[in-house]
């Protein structure tokens, strides 16, 4: 045998191409070659194929093939973990030159109930003054990474510190014990924090397992207020915000609700507050974090400062003072 027929072989260093590193998240994503066809738009021989050209290309298999269902080697978990953030940057910078070309866009990232009860019933002011700007509003609860991302604006709810470090402050919040006027009409009336017992109290399902929540919930309020023993009628458990508020709307019991999201409901007559002298302080805050990339645009300077317009009147209306050290200011 001849010494060449013993030399290690020499690995590739030619690039891979970007459709076989699609191909390679789409099945890494769904561990299913039919699926990540399906995602792709490809029949499933093909995404095979690209999967083993990838394969031949780095020198080792990226997954291990059962009879039903596909799994990540160790090597193919290390290129996941590499190749999934690089293509979403690049996805990000199509992104961003195709809407320089294109419309005025402002996108913006917030979770669920903060977006349908506080953000998206306010929006129409925005667009009859601003009728060539388009908006996004992309509702998740996952944070979305504004360096990497196409996202300009994030509104987050949290506590003050080092994560909110340059973000803007929109407004603090207080719980406050809320019902419909029909419910409260047809009950005794509720002067004592004793009292609330004689109701439903609707609560928030992960209150006492998510960072935070129990800020917000019933057993801190019966703390406040010495009614610890006390037991309600009964309890029912939603896992967003906007549930809270659209069950008590509907008469169902009553919420210790927070007053940036009920405000137009109380305003309005839709809710009720009782106990008003019983409201709960929250550490927990509204804030605002800009883009690093979206601060010099027009459009997004004018949703800036019409946010912040806005949560001035929010913050009039629920009789919030915040503290001069928090009101970090936007660029």
């Amino acid at each position: 045998m001849s010494t060449a027929d013993n030399a290690p072989a020499i690995p590739r260093s030619r690039p891979v191409g970007a459709g076989h590193w699609r191909a390679f998240l789409a099945v890494a994503k769904h561990l299913n070659f039919r699926a990540a066809a399906d995602e792709l738009a490809l029949t499933q021989s093909a995404v095979s194929r690209q999967i083993q050209a990838l394969e031949d290309e780095v020198g080792v298999p990226l997954f291990l093939r059962h009879t039903r269902a596909v799994e990540l080697t160790s090597a193919g978990s290390q290129l996941h973990r590499a190749v999934g953030p690089a293509l979403e940057r690049v996805d990000s910078a199509v992104r961003q030159v195709r809407l320089s070309a294109g419309r005025k866009l402002v996108s913006i990232t917030t979770w669920a109930s903060f977006a349908s009860m506080w953000l998206i019933p306010r929006l129409e002011e925005f667009q009859r003054d601003h009728p060539g700007i388009d908006i996004r509003i992309d509702a998740t609860d996952a944070k979305q990474d504004l360096e990497t991302s196409d996202v300009d604006l994030a509104i987050r709810y949290a506590l003050p510190g080092a994560p909110m470090q340059g973000a803007h402050r929109l407004f603090g919040e207080q719980l406050a014990v809320v019902g419909s006027p029909w419910l409260l009409k047809n009950k005794p009336s509720v002067r004592t924090p004793a009292d609330v017992a004689r109701f439903t109290l609707i609560e928030a399902g992960d209150a006492y397992r998510t960072q935070h929540l129990e800020w917000l919930s019933w057993r801190r309020w019966f703390e406040q207020f010495g009614t610890t023993q006390v037991q309600p009628e009964r309890w029912i458990y939603f896992n967003y915000a906007h549930q809270i508020v659209q069950a008590t709307l509907s008469g169902q019991g009553l919420a210790l609700a927070r007053m940036p999201l009920i405000a137009d409901a109380l305003a309005s007559g839709d809710l009720v507050e009782v106990l008003p002298r019983h409201r709960l302080d929250s550490p927990l805050a509204y804030w605002l974090l800009l883009g690093p990339r979206s601060g010099h645009r027009p459009e997004v300077q004018a949703f800036c400062a019409w946010l912040q317009a806005q949560a001035q009147i929010t913050r009039t209306a629920i009789g919030d003072v915040p503290d001069p050290d928090t009101q970090d200011q936007l660029d």
